[in-house]
């Protein structure tokens, strides 16, 4: 962490004396000192599926959803990093700042109160945090966080944080299924902007991140599968029960806007990779194209769908006519700002998942898969492409979009294609569905998902790759040393700037730290 964090998280959340003796002149009526346990919710639950979306914009680089174009190949399009910089580092910012001792606060008081609803999904929140951190960087601090009794703070080692995650999200999935004390729907819901304080959902969202936890063991020989399959048939039964925050865009600093919306302005320069096009056109996959990919993706002004190489600088020989458009639909800068709403999740109302029934099916497709069972598996991975279609169709009217809906009639043409659905189902099937699925989302699984299976692993089946038509950058970051990224660095304003002591302990301190393989992907 760094040296001055205990002290601004005193000053700022607790208030103790040396630092609130001034404020003690008078009582200011319109601010109270403190406040009740389901007003923490908002912030936490906003940043909880929002700052996966900052993030998103580096993550997404290195799994290839998309590229930033310039007048030279960027930092993280060759698997790098950005030295002296904190990108790539929001969620680690808000686990233990937004999330932080807010999240210690709200619990105990859903403990004192025996809110026994709230306090269940305030570990779910904790258990979120633990997981995205430790995916997205490896050891991170658990034990020693958020104690402001100290200025330096030691790491704990993956399989640690694993531990943590299953055993908090057992308590919350114990806590759910509470009914006595104070559990009252309304009163969560009044700070519940996801399910409105329906504690049978959240119970559901549980269950489903210990699928997708469980799920990560794959290269140890732990690993079970049919534990994960239980867990995803306990949670969302359908697209109804899928976790979303919704972004009203009502407030004048444009901070309940979705992050990707034209507005927001944050994605204006990206563009869609050669990797997302192929698997959608039929390059990979064969036969028509994705009926998809119109609804999600952007074509070029000539109408085509064209993907950029990482590989290549700018746009290339690409003619302006040919050159993608953003994902607002324009050459330039164009609709940012606002304009007519843009398709898919890019639209300033449009509802941003932190979990989806879509993704759980593809997870438990590939759990059946390694079990050998084909008939589990074949109709998990059709529920999964059938309800993420659904999925389209549902976010393309979150901000009265203009693009067309799939058809009834589309949708079962290309389920029935022996292309998509085959008589053997193979994890090449599964996986690049699933990135599918995933995309502009799930940045922070896909690219666990490509690491566990080392981006370019053939499927024992087929000789597919797993993730077909993927293809690590040639030109890698000078301080790979050319290997492919596997994390990235913690937080440089806090680690590498007040906690070097500790992260030379884990090896941080070396350029090339971010090509270490994580605990969870090795055997």
């Amino acid at each position: 962490m760094k040296k001055i964090f205990a002290a601004l998280l005193a000053c700022s959340l607790t208030l103790p004396a040396a630092c609130s003796d001034y404020l003690d002149v008078n009582t200011n009526p319109n601010g109270p000192q403190t406040v009740t346990a389901n007003l923490y919710l908002p912030p936490m639950l906003h940043w909880m599926v929002t700052a996966p979306q900052f993030d998103g914009r580096f993550v997404g680089r290195y799994a290839q959803e998309w590229t930033l174009p310039g007048t030279s190949l960027s930092t993280w399009d060759r698997m790098g990093y950005d030295p002296s910089s904190d990108n790539g580092a929001e969620q680690w910012r808000d686990v233990y700042w937004s999330l932080g001792q807010n999240l210690i606060d709200m619990s105990n008081k859903a403990t004192a109160e025996q809110r026994w609803d709230l306090l269940g999904v305030g570990l779910i929140l904790k258990a979120w945090g633990w997981q995205v951190l430790t995916d997205l960087h490896g050891e991170i601090i658990i034990k020693e966080a958020i104690d402001q009794t100290r200025t330096a703070f030691d790491y704990d080692p993956q399989d640690f944080a694993y531990q943590e995650v299953k055993r908090l999200l057992d308590s919350a999935i114990v806590l759910l299924q509470m009914t006595d004390g104070a559990v009252d729907p309304v009163y969560l819901a009044k700070g519940d902007h996801i399910y409105n304080g329906d504690r049978t959902k959240w119970l559901k969202l549980a269950y489903g991140l210990r699928a997708l936890s469980l799920n990560h063991f794959t290269n140890k020989s732990t690993y079970d599968p049919a534990a994960v399959i239980a867990d995803v048939d306990r949670s969302f039964a359908s697209n109804a029960d899928d976790a979303l925050m919704p972004y009203p865009g009502l407030s004048t600093d444009n901070a309940d806007r979705n992050f990707w919306g034209p507005t927001r302005d944050n994605i204006t320069n990206y563009r869609q990779t050669q990797f997302i096009v192929n698997l959608m056109n039929g390059t990979q996959f064969g036969g028509s194209p994705d009926p998809r990919i119109s609804r999600m993706l952007s074509a070029s002004p000539d109408g085509q769908y064209r993907g950029l190489d990482p590989n290549v600088v700018g746009f290339g020989a690409l003619t302006a006519t040919q050159q993608p458009n953003n994902f607002y639909g324009y050459p330039g800068r164009g609709n940012a700002g606002g304009g007519q709403p843009s398709r898919y999740l890019f639209s300033d109302k449009s509802k941003v998942p932190l979990m989806t029934y879509s993704q759980l099916q593809f997870i438990k497709a590939e759990a059946a898969l390694r079990m050998g069972n084909q008939g589990t598996a074949l109709a998990a991975y059709i529920n999964g492409i059938s309800s993420h279609i659904d999925f389209v169709n549902t976010r393309n009217l979150d901000d009265n979009q203009t693009a067309t809906q799939i058809s009834a009639t589309d949708k079962a043409t290309f389920l029935a294609s022996p292309n998509i659905v085959p008589a053997t189902l193979t994890l090449s099937h599964i996986m690049s569905q699933k990135f599918i699925a995933q995309w502009a989302w799930g940045h922070n699984e896909a690219w666990m998902d490509m690491r566990r299976y080392h981006y370019t692993d053939l499927d024992p089946v087929s000789g597919t790759q797993v993730f077909r038509g993927f293809a690590a950058p040639t030109n890698l970051y000078p301080d790979n040393g050319g290997r492919i990224v596997q994390r990235i660095r913690p937080r440089f304003n806090s680690e590498y700037v007040w906690n070097r002591a500790s992260l030379d302990v884990i090896g941080g301190l070396a350029l090339d730290y971010h090509t270490k393989p994580l605990w969870i992907t090795l055997p």
